[in-house]
């Protein structure tokens, strides 16, 4: 995802690549970031936090919840800008990040995808329709390096899905199913996780009824739609000074 970005910010006319940030003993430090383009960008990719973004209005995060939390506090004091696409965090790590976009603005959503953040607007209009007589389950697929579960995209698509019916995720989302588990809870919202080899993200989610079941789906082929989408939420917080915004904002589907 970092090759993505760097790529993509090399390609847009109104952008340049200012810093690269990797985990220290990672054996791109200190190499040009742009080497495996062919093209050198003059930036040296930095494990230390304070040379990598010495030059940097925007970060672009992709990494653990951690290093994004450590990162977003640093910026916030430094008035730096964050699009944030990283996942996996409790509610005292989002907690932590509204606090820093109380200094800085920052752009923090599950998936940067224009493709997948318009498809949530579809499930928010399908649920609205379909709140009573059909049951709701949500399948994902990752690849095998993956390592939270269920990603954050499914997980933002259940909570666009149970805002729109009126009811609380945390309430009726059901993550596993062992055993005899007895009749489906029709107020639930199921989820199904699936990793294996390189793929790189796809979505489904079932409304199954009596007699018909609708499904949308969002499938990725490049990782180049999280680097573009990226981009875009940069160029739009090129005016912010601070606050907390998502991809519903950047494309303006509220």
């Amino acid at each position: 995802m970092g090759r993505m970005l760097i790529e993509a910010v090399q390609a847009a006319p109104d952008m340049r690549l200012a810093g690269a940030l990797d985990v220290p003993g990672a054996p791109g430090i200190g190499a040009d970031a742009a080497a495996f383009l062919g093209t050198p960008a003059g930036v040296t990719i930095e494990s230390d936090l304070a040379k990598g973004l010495a030059n940097a209005k925007f970060l672009i995060d992709f990494t653990r919840p951690g290093g994004t939390l450590e990162h977003v506090k640093y910026c916030a004091e430094h008035g730096i800008k964050v699009i944030i696409g990283t996942t996996g965090f409790d509610d005292a790590g989002k907690a932590v990040i509204a606090e820093a976009a109380k200094k800085t603005a920052i752009m923090f959503a599950p998936n940067m995808s224009v493709g997948v953040n318009v498809t949530m607007k579809l499930l928010e209009i399908a649920a609205k329709f379909m709140a009573t007589g059909y049951d709701i389950e949500i399948i994902e697929a990752h690849h095998r390096h993956k390592v939270d579960a269920p990603s954050g995209t499914a997980l933002k698509m259940g909570e666009v899905i149970a805002e729109a019916i009126g009811r609380d995720l945390k309430e009726c989302a059901v993550y596993a199913r062992e055993g005899v588990t007895g009749p489906r809870d029709p107020s639930s919202i199921g989820f199904a996780t699936v990793r294996g080899g390189d793929i790189i993200g796809d979505h489904t989610v079932l409304f199954a009824g009596d007699g018909e079941r609708i499904e949308i789906s969002h499938k990725s082929s490049s990782r180049v739609s999280y680097a573009h989408g990226s981009l875009r939420a940069a160029r739009f917080l090129a005016d912010k000074s601070t606050g907390l915004y998502d991809m519903y904002d950047v494309l303006n589907l509220k």
